[in-house]
């Protein structure tokens, strides 16, 4: 299957393991793909695995001798302590189509950072949460709306902590770990049941590397509906976003399929998906990656969405 977006010349910043789904993605679309990493071994196995080239020395070292208008778009795949620094370069060096990976930056300081210059830059900047694009996703939006609207939705963001704390990542990353990488499942449940206009957040609990680790909280919703959420790091648990209507609640557990609970009944059936990109590729990234490249945002995220979102991420964090 391809998009066949034969006249998009594409520069890619980043050559580890998110940089090669892209490149897969990218290959099926048949874009003009410029690859720019940093390390002479990380490029080199990027084109080992891919079988694209890869330039080394960085990007302002790339930027030295390239111009913005080289290129029509660029995707931001570095790891997340970078995101914010590679954005804010690429928008002063006049690149105004930018996808980053999630969520963008290290910190509110740094999203909000990036929004304002980018509204300063008149960019489209956009926030790569790939979860909005899986197959079970997109099939629960057609039940939602032929359902007449989410009333309620709870989730759980559970992570493995005996997992996470021997990981090596860079300094900060792990303190972060809510933002870097349980927005995946908030900003989903949000996404489908609606931003918060009133919310009350409980933290408590702490690890080695992470301030707080046992989570709770409750708010409505911008599309009227009322959620909460919890999530406990010391104890066992996963991801899981349910979204209820008047007729079906919506399982996503794990979150690549949907499983529907229907009034009257207590069977949970699973539903069939037509989801052979999300088996192809990276779940999602296809899906994602063709609409930004062809402009049509309306559920792509942009990074003024995300700066205001941040300080929900902030709260849910914290507790306060």
């Amino acid at each position: 299957m391809s998009d066949n977006i034969n006249s998009t010349k594409i520069l890619l910043v980043g050559a580890g393991p998110m940089a090669m789904d892209y490149m897969k993605v990218l290959s099926a679309l048949n874009a003009d793909v410029t690859v720019v990493g940093r390390s002479e071994k990380t490029t080199r196995e990027f084109e080992a695995k891919t079988g694209h080239v890869a330039v080394a020395g960085g990007l302002n070292l790339f930027l030295e001798q390239h111009l913005a208008s080289e290129y029509s778009a660029v995707i931001i795949a570095v790891g997340v302590e970078q995101l914010a620094t590679t954005t804010l370069l690429l928008l002063e060096k006049g690149f105004l189509k930018i996808m980053v990976e999630k969520p963008a930056g290290m910190n509110s300081a740094e999203i909000q950072q990036l929004a304002l210059l980018a509204k300063q830059k008149n960019a489209d900047v956009l926030v790569a949460y790939n979860r909005r694009f899986f197959a079970s996703v997109i099939k629960a939006q057609e039940i939602i709306e032929a359902d007449g609207g989410v009333t309620s939705f709870n989730f759980e963001f559970t992570e493995w902590a005996h997992v996470i704390e021997p990981l090596t990542k860079a300094a900060g990353v792990k303190e972060k770990w809510l933002l870097a990488n349980s927005t995946h499942v908030i900003d989903l449940a949000f996404f489908l049941g609606g931003n918060p206009v009133k919310i009350s957040s409980y933290a408590a609990g702490e690890l080695n590397w992470h301030d707080r680790s046992i989570f709770s909280g409750a708010g409505i919703s911008d599309k009227g509906a009322l959620f909460s959420y919890q999530a406990n790091w010391e104890a066992p648990g996963r991801w899981v976003v349910e979204v209820l209507t008047a007729k079906s609640r919506l399982i996503f557990k794990p979150m690549e399929e949907l499983q529907v609970q229907l009034k009257g009944s207590v069977a949970i059936n699973k539903v069939e998906l037509f989801n052979e990109l999300d088996i192809v590729y990276k779940p999602g990234l296809y899906t994602q990656t063709s609409l930004f490249l062809q402009g049509k945002y309306d559920k792509l995220k942009t990074i003024g969405e995300q700066a205001k979102i941040s300080l929900i991420y902030d709260q849910i964090a914290t507790g306060n």
